[in-house]
């Protein structure tokens, strides 16, 4: 189930929008601040963010701006205020669309659905590409991993694990968003569960070879660096 997060500070147009999010098959997070939505953001896994601009303690293109630092989800900024200026810095900002308030909802479900299809079609491309780091090569469509052109044999939640922690190089992923994501929304063993997989992928992956690849951030979760 993909999730959206809506940051509105009218509340009223914030649940209106949530009910039929809801109503379409999403799962939805609200926030009616900039600073509480930029702390979602930044915190919990999201498919896209429809994100207003004028709001209260962090105004919207400011949520954008530090939203793009970390994340390249799908961002359509929501308005009452249909200046070109506006349009332009919102997406010069790196919004991925723009819709003026009052607006239809089957409109705005459309360019949700455009928004998630293009990010879609953009991770199958993505995901089908070779990633690697120093001797190590991990090629998903294959499924396989080699360091110093040996084949090293993961088991398929190891694999996945390690592609995630590729894919999201140099970014730091707390365990419960790595959980979510290899384990899925419904997992009930806890998080205990990717620290025992990452123990599981470094006896593999580093201690063979000599390598220094998944680190770990104390009190948040694990990262693999460029260096």
């Amino acid at each position: 189930m993909e999730r959206i997060l809506i940051i509105e500070d009218e509340e009223k147009i914030a649940r209106f929008i949530e009910l039929e999010l809801k109503y379409e098959g999403y799962e939805v997070e609200k926030a009616f601040n900039g600073r509480d939505g930029l702390e979602l953001a930044r915190t919990q896994p999201f498919d896209l963010i429809l994100l207003d601009i004028m709001l209260p303690k962090l105004n919207g293109i400011e949520v954008l701006r530090r939203i793009r630092q970390f994340s390249d989800l799908p961002i359509i900024l929501l308005t009452a205020r249909d200046a070109v200026v506006d349009k332009v810095t919102g997406l010069d900002g790196g919004a991925d669309d723009y819709i003026t308030k009052p607006f239809a909802i089957e409109e705005l479900l459309a360019r949700i659905r455009v928004a998630l299809r293009k990010r879609e079609n953009s991770n199958m491309s993505e995901s089908s590409s070779e990633l690697g780091l120093g001797p190590l090569h991990l090629e998903p469509l294959k499924r396989e991993v080699h360091i110093y052109d040996t084949l090293v044999h993961l088991t398929k939640r190891e694999f996945d694990l390690l592609h995630y922690l590729l894919e999201n190089k140099n970014i730091v992923l707390s365990r419960q968003t790595i959980l979510e994501q290899i384990w899925g929304y419904d997992f009930s063993g806890g998080t205990n569960a990717v620290d025992v997989y990452i123990r599981y992928l470094r006896a593999k992956i580093e201690e063979p070879f000599g390598l220094k690849i998944i680190y770990t951030v104390r009190g948040v979760g694990y990262v693999i660096k460029d260096e």
